[in-house]
């Protein structure tokens, strides 16, 4: 039964996007990590990870994601994702040039095998996924001012 003062759409999306989601985040958070070895990396996790935010929205109304991750905490990690990436750049100097990889090579073909890769994949992926996030709760709150007018 779906009443009629209830937000978002029916139970079957609400059900079957409550399933998908954390499946959706941990696949973000796998091209992430195996980015520097496979296809992917920051940019691909994170857009994978914001589109497991908007999923929420379209499936349970803005309401409800907003509560789970609200505007401000967006803006916090992609303003943290450009800090994380600069830093990094910059404690680069400590070896004496910008990007210096500071961080000893590991074994080719293994996980922790690309140095200061994997951070960059980090913050680049909090960057774009909350800054994309960012953009569609924007674009949901432009709609709904734009309909009260």
């Amino acid at each position: 039964m779906n009443k009629t003062n209830e937000k978002g759409m029916s139970l079957i999306v609400k059900t079957i996007t409550r399933l998908t989601v954390g499946i959706m985040l941990l696949y973000g958070i796998y091209i992430i990590s195996h980015g520097h070895l496979t296809p992917g990396g920051g940019f691909a996790g994170g857009v994978i990870i914001a589109l497991s935010f908007v999923n929420l929205m379209l499936a349970y109304g803005k309401e409800v994601t907003l509560k789970k991750l609200p505007k401000g905490v967006a803006s916090f990690f992609e303003g943290m994702g450009a800090i994380l990436f600069l830093g990094i750049a910059l404690l680069g100097f400590t070896g004496g040039y910008f990007f210096f990889n500071f961080i000893a090579k590991g074994e080719p073909f293994r996980l922790f095998s690309a140095g200061i890769i994997p951070l960059f994949n980090i913050a680049i992926s909090l960057k774009v996924g909350a800054g994309l996030f960012a953009i569609f709760i924007s674009l949901v709150l432009l709609k709904i001012e734009a309909e009260k007018k």
